[in-house]
């Protein structure tokens, strides 16, 4: 069973060598999707091998489902790996020992993804493990077509989970990680205020069968639960929650920085930001109009939509059609 592997890119000199090396002799195939680094990205994965290609950056989603739909993947089955992830060596076994016997009609695989925040593992406050689907067989997925928070969806047969290490190990320093997740902040804003107003159709695809049913489970809670909650008490109530409930406050003080910071401030922002945006075009009754103004507020292109597309329909053997 050959394996491509896609990595999406922007100014990953630090990680992309480390990346790729965790991945060598379990994938035949390593598709880097660049979004025109400063760096020298590009030069140190061609030299490891991979075929580089360049795209304009929308968001993480666009971003991949345009290499699924114009790259030459050759590989059997695919791979999205995360620039700053790694493959550790007990799941490159798992890797090439399991795929090859799996049935046919299973099409996807899980893997079980651990965090590593100020070189400490966070394994409390519900982040570990985080299952998500990394792998699937090539032509029976896709990516969810969201601002934040998207996963590979498959279809045409279930799934089944590897359970050997696959760990989100960033390098960079707390600058980095404030000013990430404040742009995520915005995107995930976004979301938010679609879900609200119904600016534009939105990815129903996302099931306990065609992902992970702890993905789907937390995608539920997340837009049924926590977003109708008023932010000032939705965000306290997790922070809590992750911190004493879900044991957070044994991941010492790192792990506080981390519950505190991704957990709760995060979450705060995304609920000011949402409601500041609201605010902004509170006065605006067309769909096009608030998208016009939400585009020049958040600097994302944003189109509104008349009237929801269906859902595509997971798990019937169709390609679902993309929203």
């Amino acid at each position: 069973m050959s394996i491509t592997a896609i990595i999406l890119t922007y100014n990953e000199a630090r990680h992309i060598e480390r990346a790729i090396r965790s991945i060598e002799g379990i994938v035949d195939q390593v598709c880097v999707v660049d979004s025109d680094s400063t760096d020298d990205t590009r030069d140190i994965a061609r030299g490891l091998g991979a075929e580089v290609h360049t795209h304009a950056f929308v968001n993480q989603a666009r971003q991949l489902q345009w290499a699924l739909d114009t790259l030459d993947i050759r590989g059997d089955w695919v791979l999205r790996l995360d620039a700053d992830e790694i493959i550790e060596p007990d799941l490159a076994r798992e890797i090439t020992e399991q795929l090859p016997q799996l049935p046919a009609d299973v099409v996807g695989v899980n893997l079980q993804r651990k965090h590593i925040f100020m070189d400490r593992w966070v394994r409390h406050g519900g982040r570990f493990p985080l299952v998500m689907l990394r792998l699937w067989r090539h032509g029976h997925g896709r990516v969810e077509d969201r601002w934040m928070d998207e996963h590979v969806v498959v279809w045409g047969g279930s799934t089944v989970t590897f359970k050997g290490g696959f760990a989100d190990h960033n390098l960079h320093d707390l600058s980095y990680f404030t000013d990430k997740h404040n742009k995520y902040a915005t995107r995930e804003a976004i979301e938010v205020l679609n879900q609200r107003l119904h600016l534009f159709a939105r990815d129903g695809a996302l099931n306990a069968h065609s992902a992970s049913p702890q993905a789907a489970l937390k995608r539920w809670v997340k837009e049924r639960v926590y977003n109708r909650i008023p932010f000032t008490v939705s965000a306290a109530l997790y922070f809590l929650w992750r911190y004493i409930f879900q044991l957070g406050f044994l991941d010492g003080r790192s792990g506080l920085v981390y519950h505190f910071l991704q957990g709760y401030w995060y979450r705060f922002l995304v609920g000011a930001k949402a409601m500041e945006l609201e605010r902004a075009v509170a006065h605006l009754s067309d769909k096009t109009a608030i998208c016009a103004e939400l585009s020049r507020l958040t600097g994302h292109r944003l189109v509104a939509q008349s009237a929801p597309a269906p859902s595509p329909k997971v798990g019937d053997g169709q390609l679902p059609s993309r929203v």
